[in-house]
């Protein structure tokens, strides 16, 4: 476990070893993210990747796509279809 020490404007430095870990820079941003109670900091960027890939889970099955020839070939029949 990690702590910091809050300043009396709010502020807080992040320790090292959890900056490493979140993969942050000087500039970047994090979210709290509120789960069960508790708030969970994360790397933002990081975050939304996640969710994009958790909400495409198991699509590229559904839809019967299984090389990248199986894509290419979707995205021609689909150009096809909108002229």
């Amino acid at each position: 476990m990690e702590l910091a020490k809050i300043t009396s404007k709010g502020q807080i430095t992040l320790p090292i070893s959890i900056r490493r870990m979140l993969n942050l820079k000087d500039g970047d941003k994090v979210a709290f993210i509120e789960k069960d109670g508790y708030y969970i900091l994360v790397n933002p960027v990081s975050f939304a990747i996640d969710e994009v890939r958790e909400a495409f889970d198991g699509e590229a099955k559904r839809l019967g796509l299984e090389t990248e020839a199986d894509v290419v070939k979707m995205i021609k029949d689909f150009r096809k279809e909108r002229k």
